[in-house]
């Protein structure tokens, strides 16, 4: 049977290759992304919705039918200008649509959360990814696939400093991270995409966590179902 699926987080680094081949797959006769504005892009299969993040409830009707919800929202402290907007993306958006999807009978979450996520950590960034994992996890989806990845790379559409320099070296350092290093090495964002998609496919029901380790394995075209 052919799926529908939902991408939230679509203009995002991971999010804008996703949703590319989503529209490319032949599991999927739908792809609906909600965005702040249009994206540029164009497909028979692609259904583009405006929404205001604040006032997600409005959209709830949106999510009938559908039957995976891919999360691909997420920005970084500096770029939302506070602790608390950084919060406001990153765990109230994410869980509100988890929230509303499970409510309109979605069965199946995929989301991006961040290696180092734990409700109990003192670094404000891994807790509230912890908080995300943990308020999604009582939300009882029958599939709840949470992504756990490292530095990511790719082209973004914006500049993040630190960011390249943060990726440029851990390019350099790459092929010596072994062993106990290997699960801190930096992952290109289409790995993630296909690892999501590859999961999504299997429709393994239950809540599971993918290390950076393990989303590099699933995330190669060998692996596609």
């Amino acid at each position: 049977m052919e799926k529908k699926a939902v991408v939230i987080g679509a203009t995002g680094l991971v999010g804008g290759l996703l949703v590319d081949r989503l529209l490319k797959h032949s599991s999927y006769r739908e792809v609906h992304v909600f965005v702040r504005r249009p994206l540029t892009l164009e497909h028979p299969k692609l259904k583009q919705h405006i929404v205001d993040w604040d006032q997600l409830h409005e959209a709830a009707d949106w999510f009938t039918g559908v039957s995976d919800l891919y999360c691909c929202l997420g920005t970084t402290i500096k770029k939302a200008g506070s602790q608390e907007n950084f919060r406001k993306v990153d765990y109230d958006y994410v869980v509100e649509a988890g929230k509303l999807a499970k409510q309109h009978g979605v069965t199946q979450m995929l989301v991006i959360s961040s290696m180092g996520a734990n409700a109990d950590s003192r670094v404000f960034y891994s807790r509230t990814k912890g908080e995300m994992e943990d308020a999604l996890t009582a939300l009882g989806f029958n599939s709840l696939q949470i992504f756990r990845p490292s530095l990511i790379l790719g082209d973004r559409n914006e500049t993040r400093i630190g960011e390249q320099l943060g990726a440029y070296a851990m390019k350099l350092l790459d092929r010596w991270m072994t062993g106990k290093a290997a699960k801190y090495r930096a992952i290109p964002a289409a790995t993630i995409a296909q690892a999501m998609i590859n999961i999504a496919l299997v429709g393994t029901r239950g809540h599971h966590v993918y290390s950076n380790e393990v989303i590099h394995v699933l995330g190669t075209e060998a692996s596609v179902v």
